[in-house]
C-alpha cells in the first residue's frame, strides 16, 4: 500500500538544466506530497516513493517556492542540489559523489527541479531530498521528508503445483522487491524465445530442460535472470552484469553462467553490432576471429558453467553489447534477450568554477568526470605537474594554479589511465570593474575572456540571454540598474565556464503603506500600518505623522494598540538605506468615539424613517382607494341585471 508523507524542515542559518530523452524508470507514484514551510518557503515532491528497475532511468521531480522579497530585498537562488547524506554540516550533492559519476543530470529552471539518474543500481536506493540556498540571510531550505527510491531486480519464480500427478505442470510468477505500478503487462521468455503471455503469473506444461525469464512490457532490455523450470540442468545463460563501465586503455572481464541439458558442440562470445557491420547478423561470428579484436581477446573458463570474455587495451569502439552463445545437437541458445552492455569511457577534468584570478595565480575548483561510472565506490587520484596529490581523494579539487601548471585525474587503482591534462590558469575568467560595491546608475564593465595563446572566443550569458562582447571580451553598462542584478556566466567555445554574481545596490523605491483593519477605527481598538519598499541593501523604516516632525515609530510595522481620537490624522513612512531614502504617500486614519457612533446611528435611523414615510403614505392611499372601486363595480353589475329583467 502506498503512503502519503508530507512535512517540512525549514533551516535558518547564516548566509551562505534541458535533458535529452532517455528510457524512463518504471515507478510507483504516490499521492502528491507537499512539503510546506513557513513564510512562503516550501518544497513539493511529485511523489514520495518510487520503485524502479535496476538498469533503468528515473526522474525525481520537485517544485519549490520562496518569498520574492524579504524586507524589500529581491530573493535570488544561488545554489540548488539534491542530496542523500550529510558530511558534517554540509549537504553532499549527489552530482559530486563518485558512485554517481556520469549517471546524474539536473534540470532546474523557474522554481522546478528534476534529478535524473541513469543506469540505476541497487545501491542507489535511498531517500533523496532537495535543497536550495538564496542570497537572503538564513535563506536556506531543505524539503524533508524527501523521495524514497527503491531499486529492484525482477525474479522469475517456479512453483510446483502438482508435483506427483503432473510433474511438468508448473506455475511461474514474476516478482520484485517493491511494488511496481499497475496496470502494466509482462513479457515471458521460454528458452530465450518470447511466448504469448502477459500476466504476472501463469500455469503451463514445461519441458525438463526449459528455462524461463520475465520482463515488464516496454522494458524488455531489463529481464530477470533465466531460471530452470525443473531442478535438473536446463538450457540457460545468465550474465553477471547487464552493464559495465570501463576506462579506455584498461582491461575488462565480461562473465556469464550457463548450462545445457546435452553436450555442447560449440560455444563462443559475439557482439550483434559487429555481426551487423559484417552483414552476418543472423550468423554471429566468434570475437576471437574478428580482426578488430585481434590479440586483445581471450575466453577464460576456470570453472565449469562459467565463461569470461576478457578484452584488453580497450578503445571507445569496443563500446557494444556482448552475448554468449552455445549449440547442442538439438538446441541452439538464441540472442533475443540482452547480454552485457560495455561502455568504454575516458576521464576528463572540467572546471566547475573560477574562484579568483590574481596576477600570477588562478584559484579554481576542478572536477573529474566521465561518461559513465565504474561499479563500486572508487576514490579519485589527482596529479599536479605529474606529482600525485595525496590529500585529494574526491571528484572535486580546489587549489591555486600558476601559469604552466597541468592537472590530470584518475580512479584509485587505475592510475595508469589518467585523464588528459588541463591548464587551469589558462581557463576563462570573468571580472567586474570597478570592484567593490556597485551602485545603481553607475558605469560598470564586465570582462569575459580566456587566457590561452592563441586567444579563443568566449561568450557571456545572463540566464538564457547571450550578451554581446567586444573583441576584447568586454560588456559595458553605461547606467547599471537593479534589473541587472544576478549571475553572469563566462563560457569558452569548448564549454568551460565560470560565473560571477553582480550585486547592484540602490536606494529605496517608492514605499507603499497598507493598513489593517481598513476603514474607520473605533476608539479603543488597535491598528497596524505596514510599510514596504524595494531596496538593496534592505531598507530601514521610520514612521511620521503629518505636521509633526518627531518620529512616531521605527520598523516595518507601526502598531497602535489603544486607538484614541488624537490618533486621527495622516501618516507616512520613510524608507532609508545607505544609498538614499524615500517617503511614502500619506494615509489618513479616522478615529470615531462611542458618542460619535450613537449620534451617527441616530442620524442613520432618522434617515431611514424619513425615507419610509412617503412609502407608508402611498400604501395607505392604495388601501383606501381599493374598496371604493369595488363598490362602483357592484352598482354597475346591479344596473345591468335590472335592464335584462325588464
Amino acid at each position: 500500500m502506498c503512503l502519503n508523507l508530507s512535512a517540512a524542515t525549514a533551516e535558518r542559518r547564516t548566509p551562505a538544466m534541458r535533458l535529452k530523452g532517455a528510457q524512463a524508470a518504471i515507478i510507483c507514484l504516490l499521492t502528491l506530497s507537499a512539503v510546506q514551510g513557513q513564510d512562503g518557503w516550501s518544497v513539493t515532491y511529485t511523489s514520495t516513493q518510487i520503485c524502479a528497475l535496476k538498469g533503468s532511468t528515473v526522474d525525481i521531480h520537485c517544485t519549490y517556492t520562496y518569498p520574492s522579497r524579504v524586507n524589500g530585498n529581491v530573493t535570488v537562488v544561488e545554489k540548488a542540489v539534491w542530496f542523500t547524506k550529510m558530511k558534517g554540516d554540509e549537504h553532499v550533492d549527489v552530482g559530486t559523489e563518485a558512485e554517481f559519476a556520469g549517471r546524474v543530470q539536473y534540470q532546474c529552471d523557474n522554481k522546478d527541479c528534476t534529478l535524473r539518474i541513469t543506469d540505476l543500481r541497487e545501491s542507489d536506493s535511498a531517500e533523496y531530498k532537495f535543497r536550495f540556498v538564496t542570497n537572503q540571510p538564513g535563506g536556506k531550505y531543505s524539503g524533508s521528508p524527501g523521495v524514497t527510491l527503491s531499486v529492484t531486480v525482477l525474479q522469475a519464480q517456479v512453483i510446483k503445483t502438482w508435483p506427483t500427478l503432473y510433474p511438468t505442470w508448473k506455475k511461474v510468477t514474476c516478482q520484485s522487491s517493491c511494488r511496481l505500478p499497475d496496470p502494466h503487462s509482462y513479457v515471458w521468455y521460454q528458452n530465450e524465445v518470447n511466448i504469448d503471455r502477459k500476466e504476472s503469473s501463469f500455469e503451463e506444461y514445461f519441458g525438463d530442460a526449459d528455462s524461463i525469464s520475465c520482463a515488464v512490457k516496454g522494458y524488455e532490455k531489463l529481464p530477470s535472470p533465466s531460471v530452470c523450470v525443473d531442478d535438473q540442468t536446463c538450457n540457460r545463460v545468465s550474465y553477471t552484469s547487464r552493464s559495465i563501465c570501463a576506462l579506455k586503455g584498461s582491461s575488462v572481464d565480461i562473465s556469464c553462467i550457463y548450462s545445457h541439458a546435452h553436450p555442447a558442440l560449440s560455444k563462443f562470445w559475439f557482439s550483434p553490432e559487429r555481426s551487423h557491420q559484417q552483414q552476418h547478423r543472423s550468423h554471429p561470428e566468434d570475437l576471437r576471429k574478428d580482426s578488430h579484436y585481434a590479440g586483445r581477446v581471450e575466453v577464460i573458463e576456470t570453472e565449469r558453467g562459467r565463461s569470461t570474455l576478457r578484452i584488453r587495451d580497450l578503445t571507445e569502439r569496443d563500446s557494444a553489447e556482448y552475448h554468449f552463445k552455445f549449440k547442442t545437437q538439438s538446441f541452439e541458445w538464441k540472442s533475443s534477450l540482452p547480454g552485457t552492455t560495455l561502455t568504454v569511457t575516458a576521464l576528463q577534468v572540467k572546471v566547475s568554477r573560477i574562484i579568483s584570478v590574481h596576477q600570477t595565480q588562478t584559484e579554481a575548483e576542478l572536477r573529474c568526470q566521465s561518461s559513465c561510472s565504474p561499479a563500486g565506490r572508487l576514490s579519485y587520484v589527482w596529479f599536479k605537474n605529474g606529482q600525485k596529490n595525496t590529500t585529494q581523494q574526491t571528484s572535486a579539487y580546489t587549489d591555486y594554479f600558476n601559469p604552466g601548471d597541468n592537472i590530470s585525474c584518475a580512479f584509485s587503482g587505475y592510475e595508469d589511465y589518467r585523464s588528459p591534462s588541463v591548464y587551469p590558469s589558462k581557463l576563462p575568467s570573468v571580472s567586474v570593474s570597478p570592484s567593490g560595491e556597485i551602485v545603481e546608475g553607475s558605469s560598470v564593465t564586465l570582462t569575459c575572456r580566456t587566457h590561452v595563446d592563441p586567444a579563443a572566443n568566449s561568450i557571456l550569458y545572463k540566464g538564457n540571454q547571450t550578451l554581446p562582447l567586444t573583441l576584447e571580451g568586454i560588456y559595458h553598462f553605461t547606467s547599471i540598474s537593479s534589473e541587472d542584478r544576478g549571475i553572469y556566466e563566462c563560457k569558452t567555445e569548448d564549454q568551460l565556464s565560470v560565473s560571477l554574481f553582480i550585486d547592484v545596490q540602490y536606494a529605496p523605491k517608492l514605499p507603499s503603506v497598507s493598513v489593517s483593519p481598513s476603514g474607520e477605527l473605533v476608539e479603543g481598538s488597535s491598528v497596524t500600518l505596514t510599510c514596504s519598499s524595494d531596496a538593496n541593501p534592505a531598507a530601514n523604516y521610520t514612521w511620521y505623522k503629518e505636521d509633526d516632525n518627531s518620529a512616531k515609530a521605527s520598523g516595518q510595522n507601526f502598531i497602535i494598540t489603544d486607538v484614541r481620537p488624537e490618533h486621527s490624522g495622516s501618516y507616512y513612512c520613510e524608507a532609508q538605506n545607505t544609498r538614499g531614502r524615500h517617503n511614502s504617500t500619506s494615509h489618513h486614519l479616522t478615529v470615531v468615539t462611542g458618542k460619535s457612533i450613537i449620534v451617527q446611528n441616530i442620524i442613520r435611523l432618522t434617515s431611514v424613517v424619513l425615507m419610509l414615510i412617503p412609502l407608508l403614505l402611498v400604501i395607505l392611499w392604495m388601501r383606501k382607494k381599493k374598496p371604493l372601486s369595488s363598490t362602483a363595480e357592484s352598482n354597475e353589475l346591479m344596473e345591468t341585471m335590472e335592464v335584462r329583467v325588464r
